[in-house]
């Protein structure tokens, strides 16, 4: 049974709303006013569950109703739902702005009334015994630096690794699938080795063009191309003596690889335009998500450079085979929003099983994003199962995965159909971003691009 306070000055809406409230076995107080309902919340002996809370009100209007609120016993973290007879962006935007749970349109139904305080009920109940943050990883103390965290046995497996190849120089090839870490591996590697004083420099290979790559890497003097007005360092000289991360290094295209490969062998280079040939001290780390022989094989990548980069190889496992670090780091970041929302926030417990149960394609960067994601959006302290509803959303849940059509086409006319698909789906995800889109789907861009324009989907 809920405690539940309506604030109404309309009699005839207010004593119906209560009657409904009654009938459905709750307590009712009510109040005709803000500054009456104020009153009551600070006196109030026994915290209320929520509050339905009218827009417009004699004196204080619902809205100061709400600010005044953080200053009452109860107020801050009580489940207001705003009711007005007249919705409009201002006052809806205005109101979840200020924490309200809901904003409802007069007259309210009784069975969404129902489904409401069950809303309300769930969310609250996880996080009703503590305002205290989340527990992080015990064993972690607290910082600013990018941490591999995780307690399953497959990234103690990795961590392991890193502190082993962190006393040496050698080159580390870091693998392992979109969103696994890879670049906060790179991180932790140059914090753990004798370079950590030193530059760190990443560089994503897939996210430059082919023709600018060599310059970001190198460097160019002034006049080496059309637009070079001055002298440029690359990343190499940025990164003399500390650690470079060549980021999505099985983009970068043949002729650059070439380059690089006798970059790495002589650890000498030399600027776009010029004949100067600078020395580089750094520690190369590579990194990809990409399948390097299998692309040796096709003669997209080449042997020598692959020989010369997984000197050390390291592999990022999934997320999907990390199960027990899944509820821990789902917590760990729910406490970085708890913070920003300066309240504390729980998991419910079917939020925690859709979770365990969901796969995960986008590793720990599509968790991180959808506790963001839930935690701020969120109306209750609790992460209920229908906060993180989008999850299931997937427009394929459920179907068969080839159409019963497919069978009926020829061979090249199914694959050009598959391709359409998985190509409009990896961009749309990808918001466009070609580079990206390209990753996701494990090409080059300039795979992609070809088949866009063989697909006409430009």
């Amino acid at each position: 049974m809920a405690h539940i306070l309506v604030v109404d000055d309309d009699d005839g809406f207010r004593e119906g709303l209560v009657e409904t409230l009654v009938d459905l076995g709750h307590s009712v107080e009510e109040a005709s006013s803000g500054e009456q309902a104020l009153g009551i919340l600070t006196n109030a002996a026994v915290p209320f569950t929520c509050m339905f809370l009218d827009f417009r009100l004699p004196g204080m209007d619902g809205l100061a109703i709400l600010e005044a609120l953080q200053t009452t016993v109860h107020g801050p973290t009580l489940p207001v739902v705003m009711l007005t007879g007249f919705a409009s962006s201002d006052n809806t935007i205005g109101a979840m702005t200020l924490g309200a749970f809901d904003h409802l349109t007069k007259p309210v139904g009784r069975q969404a009334i129902q489904s409401l305080l069950e809303r309300i009920v769930s969310s609250t109940a996880a996080g009703a015994t503590s305002d205290e943050p989340l527990p992080k990883f015990a064993a972690e103390p607290a910082s600013t630096k990018p941490r591999l965290l995780g307690v399953s046995e497959t990234l103690r497996e990795v961590q392991k690794q890193i502190g082993r190849a962190a006393s040496s120089d050698a080159t580390v090839l870091l693998s392992g699938e979109t969103g696994t870490g890879k670049e906060v591996a790179a991180h932790v590697l140059h914090d753990a080795s004798k370079r950590r004083d030193k530059p760190f420099v990443a560089v994503n290979c897939a996210a430059i063009p082919s023709e600018l790559l060599e310059s970001e890497l190198f460097g160019h003097v002034k006049g080496a191309f059309t637009g070079a007005s001055a002298d440029r360092a690359g990343c190499f000289a940025a990164a003399d003596g500390g650690t470079l991360l060549l980021d999505e290094v099985g983009d970068m295209p043949l002729p650059m690889q070439a380059k690089l490969l006798r970059v790495i062998q002589e650890r000498q280079i030399t600027p776009l335009g010029s004949s100067r040939v600078i020395p580089v001290d750094i520690r190369l780390v590579a990194a990809t998500h990409r399948d390097l022989k299998a692309m040796v094989e096709a003669g997209e990548f080449r042997e020598d450079l692959l020989y010369r980069l997984n000197i050390i190889p390291i592999e990022l496992p999934p997320l999907r085979e990390r199960l027990a670090d899944i509820l821990p780091l789902a917590e760990h970041f729910l406490a970085e929003v708890a913070i920003r929302r300066s309240r504390g926030m729980r998991l419910s417990s079917p939020a925690q099983r859709l979770l365990l149960g969901y796969a995960w394609p986008g590793n720990v960067r599509e968790l991180r994003n959808a506790i963001e994601r839930a935690g701020a959006l969120a109306p209750g302290p609790s992460i209920t199962a229908e906060d993180l509803g989008f999850l299931n959303a997937k427009p394929n849940d459920g179907q068969p995965l080839l159409n019963a059509s497919f069978f009926d086409m020829s061979l090249p006319g199914a694959v050009e159909a598959v391709e359409r698909a998985m190509i409009s789906h990896a961009l749309r995800l990808a918001d466009n971003n070609r580079a990206d889109a390209a990753r996701r789907l494990g090409i080059s861009r300039q795979t992609l691009y070809a088949k866009l324009a063989a697909l006409k989907l430009e």
